[in-house]
């Protein structure tokens, strides 16, 4: 059983890094970076450590989206919707009636979403 005081301090680690992500500034963000590697040493967590070392190695491209907000998640959606396609179909042999199909569920979900 995991003692309550180092799910705390896991859990602690998590939220910072979503108040790092959420910040709007590059100063903003690097004080919430200051304070998560706080968090991290007295957490004393190898899944903590490696977590700051993975943020660390990606902090030009986590800069990147703090500054534009841009993220690739409407292209893994899009990705996902496909391979649910391709997983329902099964195989189809016509690529006419396979790309017609994914043209046409992308479609239905764009008109779905975006009234």
């Amino acid at each position: 059983m995991i003692p309550p005081a180092k799910l705390k301090a896991a859990w602690d680690v998590k939220e910072q890094v979503r108040v790092m992500l959420r910040t709007g500034s590059l100063e903003d963000a690097e004080l919430a970076k200051e304070h998560l590697e706080r968090l991290v040493q007295e957490s004393k967590q190898p899944e903590t450590t490696r977590l700051y070392r993975t943020i660390c190695r990606w902090w030009k491209e986590i800069e990147v989206l703090i500054v534009t907000g841009a993220t690739t998640g409407k292209v893994e959606a899009n990705n996902t919707s496909i391979k649910h396609i391709k997983r329902t179909g099964r195989g189809f042999t016509n690529t006419t009636n396979y790309t017609t199909r994914i043209m046409l569920r992308s479609a239905a979900r764009t008109a779905v979403n975006h009234p």
